[in-house]
């Protein structure tokens, strides 16, 4: 049995463990000093680095058990999630000149289910605005 070769420039679809946000001293964080943006149905908050990076960031998911009673709906949603974010987070990665995430929350706050078309097309509109905002906030910074 042979095992892949990796080749240079090759995109990583992985969500590894290490990536997973878990640690309570850095959700207290991200939420206390973080900004945020809504983008129906989703909800993204996150907090910036000092320096770009084009390390992945920590990333948290999270469905309201207020909209969603049964447990098995809130884990298809996060399943949902993920699976969005881990085919589109290298538009972060591959950035020109970084990034400036180092945490991120992704929280769904629709009452209704929704496609994974829809919230993958939410989530890349998302992810570009993060991007945008956090480069200007980062220079606002600096400028100050």
């Amino acid at each position: 049995m042979t095992t892949p070769v990796s080749t240079p420039g090759a995109r990583s679809y992985s969500f590894p463990k290490e990536e997973h946000l878990c640690r309570k001293k850095l959700i207290e964080a991200l939420f206390g000093q973080g900004s945020s943006f809504g983008l129906y149905p989703l909800r993204l908050t996150w907090r910036a680095t000092e320096a770009p990076t084009t390390e992945p960031p920590q990333v948290l998911v999270s469905v309201s058990k207020r909209n969603f009673k049964r447990a098995v709906d809130r884990n298809y949603l996060k399943r949902l999630l993920r699976e969005a974010y881990r085919l589109n987070k290298y538009r972060l990665l591959e950035a020109p000149g970084g990034h400036r995430v180092a945490q991120l929350a992704i929280i769904y706050t629709g009452k209704e289910k929704k496609p994974l078309t829809l919230i993958e097309k939410k989530l890349t509109s998302g992810l570009e605005r993060l991007l945008t905002e956090a480069s200007a906030t980062a220079e606002a910074g600096a400028g100050s």
